[in-house]
């Protein structure tokens, strides 16, 4: 497990799937403002969830985030986009309804980057949010992405055009957030 400050990302659970299918996917706007394709129906215990893991795809790292207080799962993270021969990544992460508001998305941020820069070698990490996404700009920020520009009404949200901002941080202009304590662990 890789633990932050308040959170950890750990392998995911067969146990794990239901409740993120439930609280994440079956929200429609959550789905549709999270996701780049539409939503679909997809019935329980179905290998059609994006939540199952393949652990051949070298492209896409999924973990589950659980809160390190008391163990609960809080919501699933990923590396997706992984470009070995560019050293290249993307972040996206999804957090159920009650561990929103509590920081614990700009840990999942840290903790990301930490296994994205030392464990995996990245040179680039990007975050692409919806421009009213305030948690996730708010977050990327904390960590030191970068704001490089703005996709207009690039993602077809809910009967509408938003805006997307692409934010980028570098291996070199990475500082781990770590002023109380040592970097994440592994355990």
């Amino acid at each position: 497990m890789l633990k932050g400050d308040k959170v950890g990302l750990r392998a995911r659970h067969d146990d794990d799937i239901p409740v993120l299918q439930t609280e994440l996917h079956d929200d429609v706007v959550n789905h549709a403002r999270s996701q780049g394709r539409p939503w679909r129906p997809v019935t329980p215990g179905s290998k059609g969830s994006h939540f199952v893991v393949d652990d051949d795809e070298e492209w896409h790292v999924q973990f589950s985030v659980v809160d390190l207080a008391d163990g609960t799962l809080a919501g699933s993270a990923a590396l997706w986009g992984i470009d070995t021969h560019n050293r290249t990544a993307h972040i996206g992460l999804g957090l159920l309804p009650h561990a929103r508001g509590r920081g614990f998305g700009t840990d999942v941020v840290a903790v990301l980057c930490h296994y994205g820069f030392v464990v995996r070698g990245l040179q680039r990490l990007q975050i692409e949010a919806l421009s009213d996404n305030t948690a996730m700009l708010r977050s990327a920020g904390r960590n030191g992405f970068v704001r490089e520009g703005v996709l207009r009404s690039s993602a077809w949200v809910m009967g509408e055009f938003l805006d997307e901002v692409v934010l980028g941080l570098l291996a070199q202009d990475w500082t781990p957030r770590r002023a109380e304590g040592p970097a994440p662990s592994r355990q």
